[in-house]
């Protein structure tokens, strides 16, 4: 897991981490308040969203960066492609699992509260 975190870069897995992180704080503050508020639920959900975001960028930050490369070496192996594409996608699936979390935190808490 570790290895994954390093291959994804530590700037955009770094984000994404403090965003997961900021998901479970403002559940919990959801959880522990007595009088809740709709906005306050929907920030878990929008954290979420700025992650997949996140994610997103940072993916396209590295396939521009890895295209750069690409073009000043010229010829290039596909299976060098396909490894540069598979590293490219962490930070999306990362982004894309947080959310998941997040929606599903947001669903459970709107259940909850009806």
């Amino acid at each position: 897991m570790i290895e994954l975190f390093k291959m994804g870069g530590p700037l955009f897995m770094g984000i994404l981490t403090l965003e997961f992180i900021g998901i479970f704080f403002l559940a919990i503050r959801y959880n522990m308040k007595s009088e809740t508020k709709k906005s306050d639920l929907d920030l878990i959900k929008s954290v979420g969203i700025l992650a997949l975001v996140t994610g997103v960028f940072a993916q396209l930050l590295g396939l521009f960066s890895a295209f750069n490369a690409i073009e000043a070496a010229g010829s290039v192996s596909p299976a060098l492609l396909a490894a540069g594409l598979k590293v490219s996608m962490i930070t999306t699936l990362y982004g894309a699992l947080i959310f998941l979390i997040s929606y599903l935190l947001w669903f459970f808490f709107k259940l909850r509260k009806a």
